[in-house]
């Protein structure tokens, strides 16, 4: 871990827990993401897991999805409940799990908590103070999400919706990436086989409907070195002009997920299970706090941080879909 005044930046190297060979993430059209170096056109490099994917799975980590709601190490974080409008005992998602976040049209869609003439689009535009011809208050949009989803202060949100003056939005202020370098490929493949319809007959169904043995290929890569890449933007955080305390538990917040993530089994896709190689240590050679440590510090935090006095834990509000 590198520490500046401005970030935080980790760079960590992994290695496939199973052989050698890994499946870097695909994209629709365009398959593997692939690049070279200025200066190394004979090295090909791949990326194996994309910032946006990265920051599901930094998300992923505080959700416990059995019971549908955060892990206990961040129960005293605020957040929004989505509830059926007709069956209140119904679940239908949060703002931790959608992935416009407080943003979510599930959300935006839903009724005022207090009342159920207001949609929370309204609600939003309350809060932000939003009006035409009036900036933004960055301050006083920050510290409303705050009050509402601090993570959405860490991962971001974009309130894309013409109701709302101005469409506030927050980048992310973590980011993160994995990439493989001087890679070479593995070809390999293999057959599904049909252990029922062994020919096929014309009109009988073929493999567009699923029958039949059909060989198919596979790419997967070798990599001299794997390295997973996080960023957290300090700067970014303390602009938001919060209190100290509120600041620190975002900080906090941001390097617990980093650090949980790599604790954990990094099993990204089937044929893409990796495992750190080297002890997380920061640049002067020092362990950085541990997943039980800031979880602890996260707990006395949350205790102290003015913003958070009467926050609802979470906000339930109703989804009523147009036509229900």
């Amino acid at each position: 871990m590198a520490t500046t005044s401005t970030r935080y930046i980790f760079e960590v190297p992994l290695k496939p827990v199973l052989g050698d060979i890994f499946q870097p993430t695909g994209f629709p059209d365009i398959g593997t993401a692939t690049f070279v170096r200025p200066g190394q056109p004979d090295q090909q490099h791949i990326l194996v897991e994309s910032p946006q994917s990265m920051a599901n799975r930094l998300e992923a980590i505080g959700w416990n999805n059995y019971e549908n709601k955060p892990i206990d190490a961040l129960a005293s974080l605020p957040w929004v409940k989505v509830v059926d409008s007709q069956d209140e005992n119904n679940h239908i998602t949060s703002s931790r799990t959608e992935a416009h976040r407080l943003s979510s049209a599930f959300i935006r869609n839903s009724q005022h908590p207090d009342d159920d003439s207001k949609t929370m689009v309204e609600y939003f535009a309350e809060l932000f103070e939003l009006e035409d011809d009036k900036p933004l208050s960055n301050h006083t949009i920050s510290a409303q999400i705050f009050k509402l989803d601090p993570l959405c202060l860490i991962h971001g949100v974009f309130f894309a919706d013409n109701k709302l003056p101005g469409q506030p939005k927050i980048s992310r202020a973590t980011s993160a990436c994995i990439e493989a370098h001087n890679v070479q490929p593995a070809y390999s493949g293999g057959v599904k086989r049909d252990q029922v319809r062994h020919s096929i007959k014309e009109g009988q169904g073929g493999s567009s409907e699923g029958y039949g043995s059909i060989p198919f290929h596979r790419t997967e890569y070798l990599a001299e070195s794997i390295i997973a890449k996080f960023i957290i933007d300090r700067t970014q955080i303390k602009s938001y002009r919060l209190s100290d305390e509120a600041t620190e538990l975002l900080e906090t917040l941001a390097l617990w997920e980093v650090r949980k993530l790599l604790s954990e089994p990094m099993r990204l896709r089937t044929a893409c299970d990796l495992e750190t190689i080297e002890e997380l240590v920061d640049q002067e050679g020092s362990k950085p706090l541990s997943v039980e440590e800031l979880e602890s510090r996260i707990t006395d935090l949350c205790g102290s941080v003015p913003e958070l006095a009467g926050a609802h834990i979470p906000l339930t509000v109703k989804w009523n879909p147009k036509g229900k």
